[in-house]
């Protein structure tokens, strides 16, 4: 069916020229713009990669390679489209385009990332002649498709740990990786004195890959805990989450079972929506700290928790003078929900014991799933995952509950994390009774 080859060519440039000029003229420049950069990335290397898998599959596969880039091509289409108006979608619209269509844009993305990587060397190769070289590397065109597979896989699934922290009295001199302690797939042994339980979630980003059903039951899971605190740090929202008033409030209807027990601040994505975000939030009894304090008192003793609110500009001035103006409280743990992780360095030394952080989904790319701490953000300023310390202060950074957009996990799993906190230091030490169930001594 030689037609079916024209028509995704046909709708391709339909779309690479339709869709923005739509969205300008409905939504404005500013998606428009968005609209035009993303299909220009991935356009190319879906137009490339349909013709390469014609030529590796030949013509009895040919048809079905049509259909299959059609779909997918119309899909994401309709998908951009749907965003002129954005809404959270029927789940039959989210399985039909949504998803098929962002993973069509997220495959055509790296297929011309790697495309290109390998056009010099295959020039070289048929510059000298090297045919049959070409004819057995024809087949690592496939390498984006395998990797836009596993980031789906990845995407769509958290993964359960308990994670243990330990507050210390010093540490490095600089922003430094520490090790953790994670435990996944088993519990881990007892301790001899009762933890602080911390369930944080992080971009939770309520979206096409983040239906309100799904949220609700990854937060009801979480809370299976019985943890002493529950806090948000931030991103609740994507642009369809935006658009359906009450979604995030259904979406977080489970934290009402913990009164008292929950605490938000703001991410850069929730000043987008505020008022959206905070009347979700409200709704269940969440206490949303916008450079504010509170003091609250748990089963493993008193906590300290302030909440910066997210700043992209003049972090150092802001979180100093946050932080001057709640000293911490003695003999209490001094908690900090800070959104963004790359401001932990402004934070003076020993001024707080655990900073919680997000933002960096973990960092997106890297080998986490296969056991090792490395991602594409290892070398800048930004803490990808895991612990952190400066000095006394140490650093927590969720890998995210959600993501925003593309399924673009590849090789770092979201998160489900209940955090035990364990305080050695001497001037907390607590006498803790929770009950006939678990009693103990805090010695802190």
């Amino acid at each position: 069916m030689p037609h079916l080859e024209s028509l995704f060519w046909l709708l391709a440039a339909a779309t690479l020229i339709g869709v923005p000029g739509y969205a300008w003229r409905v939504r404005g420049r500013s998606y428009a713009t968005y609209g035009l950069v993303i299909l220009t990335v991935a356009l190319p290397g879906a137009v490339l990669m349909h013709s390469r898998l014609r030529h590796l599959f030949g013509p009895a596969a040919a048809p079905w390679i049509d259909l299959a880039f059609l779909y997918s091509m119309a899909a994401a289409s309709l998908h951009l489209i749907s965003l002129v108006t954005p809404r959270l979608r029927s789940a039959v619209f989210r399985y039909a385009v949504s998803i098929p269509g962002m993973t069509f844009l997220a495959g055509g993305g790296l297929s011309t990332v790697w495309l290109l990587m390998w056009f010099v060397p295959r020039l070289i190769l048929w510059a000298f002649g090297f045919t049959r070289t070409l004819d057995v590397l024809a087949w690592m065109d496939l390498v984006p498709i395998g990797i836009a597979v596993a980031s789906v896989l990845t995407s769509s699934r958290l993964v359960d740990e308990i994670v243990r922290v330990v507050v210390a009295e010093d540490g490095p001199e600089e922003v430094t990786r520490l090790p953790v302690e994670r435990y996944r797939r088993r519990a881990p042994e007892p301790l001899p004195s009762r933890p602080l339980r911390i369930v944080q979630i992080a971009d939770p980003h309520l979206g096409p890959w983040q239906p309100v059903k799904k949220l609700r039951q990854q937060i009801e899971a979480l809370i299976d805990h019985d943890p002493d605190l529950v806090l948000l740090t931030g991103d609740f929202l994507t642009m369809e989450g935006m658009g359906t008033p009450g979604a995030l409030a259904a979406a977080l209807e489970p934290l009402r079972r913990l009164p008292g027990r929950c605490y938000a601040a703001f991410g850069n994505h929730d000043h987008e929506s505020p008022e959206e975000v905070l009347a979700g939030l409200e709704a269940n009894g969440v206490h949303v700290l916008i450079d504010q304090e509170v003091s609250v008192e748990t089963a493993a003793g008193a906590v300290q928790i302030v909440g910066a609110d997210f700043r992209g500009k003049g972090r150092r001035e802001h979180l100093q003078q946050l932080l001057a103006r709640f000293p911490r409280r003695d003999g209490e743990l001094r908690l900090l929900l800070l959104h963004d992780p790359s401001a932990f360095k402004h934070v003076p030394k020993g001024d707080v014991d655990l900073t919680l952080a997000g933002h960096t989904h973990g960092g997106q790319l890297g080998l986490v799933s296969f056991g090792w701490d490395w991602t594409v953000l290892r070398r800048t300023p930004f803490p990808d995952h895991g612990l952190f310390g400066h000095g006394s202060n140490r650093l927590y950074v969720h890998r995210g509950t959600g993501f925003y957009g593309f399924p673009l996990r590849i090789g770092v799993p979201g998160e489900a994390s209940c955090l035990e906190v364990v305080i050695e230091r001497a001037e907390f030490t607590a006498e803790v009774v929770e009950g006939p169930a678990r009693s103990s001594t805090l010695g802190i």
